[in-house]
């Protein structure tokens, strides 16, 4: 029996830009349900909590979370132990904080944007995963994002987060596409990459 899953979108924008994945995901086999939030309006715990919430309601399930969604994901999973979890994959998830959140911050107009979502993208965190479920991490490698309005960002990123940034000890593995941020969500390739984790737990080897 194929597990749901459940998909959380990122900041700023509606849940409705899961939709596509949703729908590939969908034609696999999957049920999918949708987590919505505010993301500037509350800490990440507050959406962690919610999301724990929707998880017992489904039962035990997959997860699938791009960028604040993926940190709302692994707070809700690595708070709530008992929470009964298939296999888990991040988009583009800042995981050890995230330089462009931090240029943003420095704007008066950024930090309202950010709202209380803002100790997410300090220096210096460090994200691990230490429950027995496969965790994926896919990160972009086009540096097409807004995060790039505030200056240039190190070594390969998706224009938002840095291919270090996406970073989480003890993740299973981590698989590097030529997307941008937000291009992640609408890629075929991605979504196959996903289907296969979920199904597989591991990411299809990349063509040479």
């Amino acid at each position: 029996m194929m597990l749901p899953v459940i998909l959380a979108h990122g900041l700023w924008v509606p849940g409705v830009v899961m939709q596509p994945l949703a729908a590939r995901l969908a034609r696999a086999g999957y049920r999918c349900h949708s987590f919505a939030y505010m993301g500037r309006a509350q800490p990440v715990a507050a959406h962690a909590e919610r999301l724990a919430c929707l998880a017992r309601a489904v039962g035990p399930a997959h997860f699938v979370g791009h960028s604040l969604g993926g940190l709302v994901m692994l707070e809700a999973l690595q708070s709530d132990r008992a929470l009964e979890a298939g296999r888990v994959v991040l988009l583009g998830t800042p995981a050890r904080g995230c330089l462009a959140g931090r240029r943003l911050e420095r704007h008066a107009l950024g930090r309202w944007l950010l709202g209380r979502s803002d100790r997410l993208w300090r220096e210096g965190r460090e994200a691990r995963w230490t429950r027995p479920e496969a965790l994926g991490v896919v990160a972009g490698t086009v540096p097409l994002g807004l995060g790039r309005l505030f200056g240039r960002l190190p070594g390969r990123n998706d224009g938002v987060v840095t291919l270090e940034e996406t970073t989480v000890a003890g993740m299973s593995e981590r698989v590097a596409l030529p997307v941008g941020h937000s291009q992640m969500l609408f890629s075929s390739r991605v979504a196959s990459q996903v289907e296969g984790f979920l199904r597989d737990g591991r990411f299809a080897p990349l063509a040479r």
